[in-house]
């Protein structure tokens, strides 16, 4: 192989191991946001279940005044 070549190809290579590089680091970052955003979401589910168990029985204590 001509060293112009070789030349070419180093560069190549280098280039794509920068690009693996951060490609990995923002496949770590989205996953990190990923794992955020689950978390919140289980939070906001049981903030949900939360005030629909409250509604559910403050209607099913106005029914019970309602029928005394």
């Amino acid at each position: 192989m001509s060293d112009d070549l070789l030349l070419s190809l180093e560069t190549k290579l280098d280039r794509l191991i920068l690009l693996c590089n951060r490609l990995q680091q923002e496949n770590a970052q989205l996953k990190a946001r990923e794992g955020e955003w689950q978390r919140e979401r289980e939070r906001l589910i049981e903030k949900n279940e939360l005030a629909r168990s409250r509604v559910e029985a403050m209607i099913a204590h106005l029914k019970s005044l309602d029928a005394e």
